[in-house]
């Protein structure tokens, strides 16, 4: 009888085994759980994209600051070396190349003129570029944070029962002979489901299989008594 009432302890243990892997497979396998590992990989995305709009910010102010500096000494010293064109006094071998000096230097000043529109082009999209980004990325960032709580109070729901579960284990698991678990542990490192079945009018309550008179009358004499279909342990 008490060979008996360790089987029937088993099959308990195994009701409890069970309960515990489908919270943790339910743990495990959270919807909100792929959308935050999505919702993860666009928060650094969009951090990355933001580092490199505000690198391409930073360029640009600062090719813009140089470019104007240039440009304003440039158009200083074109219109000095132009008023002395136009103050006379000297040569015309020497009027001839301030001429041209004074040609060359608002040619520069031009094409500065030029780059700066461009920087200041560039520095205009890099900056709706950040401002876009930015409010992306908190828009992003809430999006995960709101998911990262969702998780985490479902996780501990099922973290308390589990425990509830893990106690009763503990319970049951006092009340089963140590090779009779030896047995269970193996058959649930090597198997799916249930490892342990009822025999209950002749059929094997793990495989749903039926086993004759003579094979419950082989089998009842094992210890323990195991299905010749699954192999799983049975109580009779």
């Amino acid at each position: 009888m008490e060979e008996l009432k360790s089987l029937a302890d088993l099959l308990d243990l195994q009701d409890i085994d069970l309960k515990i892997d489908k919270l943790l497979d339910t743990r495990n396998s959270l919807p909100e759980l792929d959308e935050y590992k999505h919702g993860h990989a666009d928060v650094q995305r969009l951090e990355t994209e933001l580092s490199e709009a505000r690198d391409l910010l930073g360029t640009a102010d600062l090719n813009l600051r140089k470019t104007n500096g240039e440009l304003e000494l440039t158009a200083e010293r074109a219109a000095a070396e132009q008023n002395r064109l136009y103050a006379g006094g000297m040569s015309a071998r020497d009027a001839d190349y301030l001429r041209r000096e004074v040609e060359m230097l608002y040619n520069k000043v031009s094409k500065m003129e030029d780059e700066v529109i461009g920087y200041l082009e560039d520095q205009e999209l890099a900056e709706a570029d950040v401002e876009r980004l930015s409010e992306e990325l908190v828009h992003a960032t809430e999006t995960k944070d709101k998911l990262g709580a969702s998780i985490s109070d479902q996780w501990r729901v099922i973290d308390k029962e589990l425990a509830m579960k893990e106690e009763s284990k503990a319970g049951s698991v006092s009340l089963v002979d140590d090779y009779l678990l030896e047995i269970y542990d193996t058959l649930r490192e090597t198997r799916d489901g249930r490892v342990v079945g009822r025999l209950t009018d002749g059929i094997c309550g793990a495989c749903h299989l039926r086993l004759t008179a003579a094979e419950i009358s082989k089998v009842s004499k094992e210890d323990p008594p195991r299905c010749i279909h699954c192999r799983s342990i049975l109580v009779i």
